[in-house]
């Protein structure tokens, strides 16, 4: 071997010998150049990058912009850049000294932002703050919501998530929450000029706490939103306030967000294909602090005084089976009669006990999605398409569950003449899930089990479901008939859906001459969504099974029309002036049938009934007339003016109130263009706008109507009191922002200063049950948000080859209830109910505070135990804090380095507090690491004072049992003891990415464009919060509600990995 390696390097030598002597004469004819690099006065440029074109041959120049650089040959191109500016490429030629001088980019600082009604306007122009998110930063990180992809990217923005399982809805609130309505923050979204509907209709009760009192549970079964394909989307525009947002009418007092997919481009020769593949991982973020030192009991004593357990009775004594609690014996090796899964019973002999340390996470597997999208797009000078079709599947990481999903979108473009432009768009698509789990604190819940399963029970002992011979009849759940089997729960509680949506327009675009324009359009949003729920015999909450189908049908159409006149005044003054219409109109249907009780077990069908199905329906229809104008004024391209004005006719108000008109007025002033400011100024703006805007109601609450029954042909008269002369809400806003760039845009900033006012809004107040209701619509109630927005963006390093972008993202809102109807006997208004913490507004609080039970304190704040060492039960509720966080923040950095891009975004929030239903329970059972302290001397002295009754405390000195302390200090009336600090860092996105050398796929000769990302999601997380994630929230029948856990499912992170081909 060794003598054919030297006889192999012997051949090779006089080539490798050539190879080095060629080397040394290209060294020796290498050429030296200098220079310097200028801006368009003259100034040197420091930073700028000077390069060999096609090579990594390059550098940067100094302080005062010069720069030294060896070449190789004459031939070479010099490729010098700068941000901010336009790029030279400059032959080498015989020259030594190269001074190049660059000019400003002014499409940098002209960026175009899509605005209401879908307007392209120039950045500089706007007088109110936006932000666009693109289409790329939204696929960095996948995740099957891509509205979580705007996390910790958009300043002042909330997502609300109730972590609910693979769809997860999300609430979208910007600002704050305007109204004290459940369902009334959240944000418009515009999809292609289309308004979508971004409600969720769940299935189950309105309170997650009661789902277990005989009722079907909570199922998020997602919202429009969620089914957009990230591929698809070209950028986001969020318009932050109703400045931003008065021209899209009522439904904008929240603010906008408008999407803009992709459309075709205009390609000379051929189509241009797109193909995507994604497949990515989940699993469990973070788990609660499980105990499994103690076994499931009471601190039950055998007759020689030690603690023991039997599952039935036995010679060692009573059943100690029968608890959900873990205060039974320590695992030390003992022997004791416990369940046997072979006798479906207690075990002839003892046997060891011992924990099973993976009876909880072991029920959960890895999660999996795989996407594969293609697109299609080309063109010429006439016209454009571009189509795509993708497809998902997701299995989460709760056994049988998870979803399909098929989308298909299209985009046309024809310019008919040189006058007359026809554009459409259509997003098609069907989803489909076998099951989705339910959510809440039910029995009908994988989060019950999770709760009351017990550290010495084997997961693999609920496995067979049903007990032999009895299948379908009566399950396995060896522990409690009140907890059902968590395969019965993943495989038979099933809830199953099928839906079609559809979000489409046509518009047309008639040039009278170049300073008249037409546009109409008309949009169409269409949702049919079938469902059915299942439960078999032997449940907790259905002894003999239960069956439910669920048709949801609902379809907006919008037609509308914006005729828009531009004239130029002089050479210094330009107008434009806008004036359109649009009729909206809005039908909801749902239909239920219901069956408690079932003839033959696993057989789903409305005519396998114990009984007549219950039928219901509701339908609800709306309509929306409206007319709108918008002047824009331009001096010199330095000041601009926009005033805006539209009316609203509804038919949810009553009749003479049904008319509502809304101004605005914004302005802004280009100060780098006023004024003569320092040259590191390479850009200044001042914002300031004013507006006003209305919002309607939903529909019939101005008559009184009879509801339907129970029972057959018969109805319900109403317990609401319907209201003839109420008035639209209305919400006044005023802003102020700052925007500048420095250094020639390589550092950015902008403040925003904003403050609003939502006043009559129409509430549903309580009344005295003698008046015949138990509530009546009105005006009442006004609502503050004042807040801060700060966005800032940097290039601190750039070079040859590299470059570092750094964003950062910051807001805080502070929200106030200035008023309630207050005259009428309503001091509070409940916004939302779960279980013992509710979010209830007060005049002088926010929206989002928690009350409830709490600690007695002495009046240093120590907590007040009663005679017998336990905390003592105060007499009323008490405030715990709010749901909302002090301010949000995120910070993202992209490193390129010649094909590779690395992305990473960290994202948080300090303060605001969340209630945990599952801690609540948990700990009270002593199934938390946090109950371990004092069994092994077995006993507690709580930290705190006792009342000696005559307004003085001593120290509490009392010892009380482990149990008997932790089941009173984390009882469930007491939501103090069981809320935390909502504040976390998360690293939210990381990914890395390696595009494909030109030259390399030059060779397929049909792959223009290649790149293989690994990425991952939610990777890490600090936080106090001990359960799963503080960033989640109860989901109470179609209401998320925020700053409440009930039986939430475990939140994932994700691993992907992405491949693109561009053909």
């Amino acid at each position: 071997m060794l003598v054919r390696t030297f006889t192999l390097f012997t051949r090779q030598l006089p080539a490798l010998l050539l190879l080095l002597l060629c080397c040394q004469v290209a060294v020796a004819q290498s050429l030296s150049v200098q220079g310097k690099v200028t801006d368009e006065q003259g100034s040197g440029l420091p930073g700028a990058s000077v390069a060999v074109k096609g090579t990594t041959n390059g550098t940067i120049t100094d302080g005062n912009g010069n720069y030294k650089l060896e070449v190789r040959s004459s031939d070479d191109v010099l490729v010098v850049s700068f941000i901010g500016y336009l790029a030279q490429e400059l032959p080498v030629g015989s020259r030594d000294f190269i001074n190049i001088q660059l000019q400003p980019n002014q499409n940098q600082l002209n960026e175009v932002v899509v605005t209401a009604l879908g307007i392209e306007r120039e950045e500089k122009a706007l007088g109110y703050a936006t932000q666009t998110v693109t289409g790329e930063s939204l696929s960095n990180a996948r995740s099957n919501n891509f509205a979580s992809a705007l996390s910790g990217k958009v300043a002042g923005l909330t997502l609300v998530s109730p972590g609910s399982g693979p769809v997860n809805s999300t609430r979208i609130s910007l600002r704050g929450d305007n109204s004290l309505s459940p369902n009334g923050n959240n944000a418009l979204i515009i999809l292609d000029g289309v308004p979508m509907n971004s409600g969720l209709t769940s299935s189950g009760v309105d309170n997650a706490y009661g789902a277990g009192s005989g009722n079907d549970i909570p199922v998020d079964f997602g919202n429009g939103i969620a089914d957009i394909n990230p591929d698809d989307i070209e950028s986001i525009t969020v318009l932050k306030g109703p400045s931003a947002a008065a021209l899209y009418g009522s439904r904008a007092a929240n603010g906008v967000l408008i999407i803009t997919t992709k459309s075709g481009s205009n390609r000379r020769k051929g189509l241009g294909v797109t193909v995507n593949s994604n497949f990515s991982i989940n699993d469990v973020l973070q788990w609660p602090d499980y105990q499994y030192e103690y076994g499931q009991g009471t601190h039950d004593l055998n007759k020689e005084g030690q603690p023991y357990y039997s599952y039935h009775v036995s010679e060692d004594g009573k059943n100690t089976g029968g608890t959900s609690s873990a205060y039974g014996p320590k695992f030390d090796g003992q022997y004791f009669y416990q369940y046997d899964p072979t006798l479906e019973g207690q075990s002839a002999e003892r046997q060891l006990w011992r924990p099973y340390k993976d009876n909880i996470k072991g029920f959960f597997r890895t999660g999996s999605t795989i996407t594969n999208s293609v697109a299609v797009d080309g063109g010429n000078e006439r016209a454009s398409a571009r189509a795509s079709l993708t497809h998902s599947k997701n299995e989460w990481i709760m056994p049988n569950t998870g979803f399909e999903r098929m989308t298909a979108a299209l985009s046309l473009n024809y310019n008919v003449s040189d006058k007359l432009k026809l554009n459409s768009k259509i997003n098609f698509t069907h989803k489909k899930s076998d099951n989705l789990p339910g959510t809440g604190y039910s029995n009908q819940s994988i989060a019950y089990f999770m709760i009351f399963q017990n550290p010495n029970v084997d997961l693999a002992w609920y496995e067979p479901r049903w007990k032999k011979g009895k299948e379908q009849l009566e399950q396995i759940h060896p522990f409690s008939s009140y907890i059902d089997n968590p395969y019965v729960i993943a495989y038979e509680m099933t809830n199953a859906m099928n839906n079609y949506a559809t979000v489409g327009n046509l518009s047309a675009t008639y040039e009278f001459s170049p300073k008249l324009d037409l546009l109409v359009r008309s949009a169409l949003t269409t949702r049919q969504e079938d469902r059915a729920q299942r439960r078999p015999f032997n449940s907790a909450n259905f002894p003999f099974g239960y069956y439910k189908e669920q048709s949801i049908f609902d379809y907006e159409i919008n037609n509308d029309f914006l005729v828009t006149y531009k004239e130029k005044l002089g050479s210094d003054i330009d107008i434009r002036t806008s004036f359109g219409g649009n009729i909206r109109r809005e039908k909801y249907r749902l239909t239920n049938g219901v069956l408690d009780g079932l003839v033959i077990p696993g057989v789903y069908k409305l005519s396998n009934g114990l009984s007549n199905p219950m039928m219901t329906t509701s339908h609800a229809n709306k309509h929306v007339n409206s007319l709108y104008g918008l002047a824009t004024f331009s001096y010199q391209d330095k000041v601009f003016v926009d005033v805006t004005g539209r009316n609203d006719w509804s038919s949810t108000l009553p009749v003479q109130n049904n008319s509502f008109f809304y101004p605005s007025i914004n302005s802004s002033f280009i100060l780098s263009d006023i004024f003569m400011l320092p040259r590191q100024v390479s850009y200044a703006k001042l914002r300031l706008s004013a507006a006003k805007v209305g919002n309607d109601t939903s529909p019939y609450r101005t008559r009184k109507y009879y509801g339907q029954s129970d029972f057959a042909a018969s109805g319900s008269v109403p317990t609401t009191l319907h209201n003839t002369e109420f008035k639209p809400e209305l919400t006044t806003s005023y802003e102020a922002g700052l925007e500048y760039r420095l250094f020639q845009g390589r550092l950015g900033m902008d403040i925003t200063l904003y403050q609003s006012f939502t006043e009559n809004q129409i509430l549903e107040i309580p009344l005295d049950p003698t008046t015949g209701y138990s509530r009546a619509v009105m005006n009442a109630g006004k609502v503050r948000n004042q807040g801060i927005e700060l966005m800032l963006n940097a290039t601190p390093v750039e070079t040859s080859g590299f470059r570092w972008n750094s964003s950062v993202v910051w807001s805080k809102n502070d929200n106030k209830v200035m008023e309630l109807a207050e005259d009428l006997g309503a001091d509070q208004q409940v916004i939302h109910m779960g279980g013992q913490a509710n979010i209830i507004a007060k005049v002088g609080g926010s929206t989002g505070d928690i009350y409830g039970f709490g600690f007695v304190r002495s009046p240093d704040g120590q907590i007040v135990y009663d005679k017998a060492g336990l905390p003592a039960y105060p007499a009323e509720t008490q405030y715990i804090g709010n749901a909302y966080a002090d301010w949000k923040a995120g910070f993202n950095n992209e490193f390129s380095y010649k094909n590779f891009r690395f992305n990473v975004l960290l994202d948080g929030q300090y303060g605001g507090i969340i209630y945990s239903q599952t801690h609540h329970k948990m700990a009270e059972q002593g199934k938390l690491k946090s109950t371990l302290m004092g069994r092994e001397d077995g006993f507690i002295i709580g930290d705190g004072v006792v009342d000696n009754g005559d307004g003085t405390f001593s120290p509490n000195t009392v010892k009380v049992t482990p149990q008997a302390y932790y089941t009173r200090y984390y009882r469930r009336a007491n939501v103090e003891s069981n809320s935390f600090d909502a504040s976390f860092l998360k690293l939210r996105e990381v990914r890395l990415e390696y595009n494909l050398p030109k030259s390399l796929l030059a060779r397929t000769r049909f792959i223009n464009g290649a790149s293989v990302a690994l990425y991952g999601r939610d990777l890490a997380m600090l936080t106090k919060f001990p359960i799963f994630d503080p960033e989640t929230a109860a989901l109470n029948g179609g209401t998320i509600m925020p700053g409440v856990e009930m039986g939430q499912m475990p939140s994932t992170r994700t691993f992907g990995m992405n491949v693109t081909l561009q053909l």
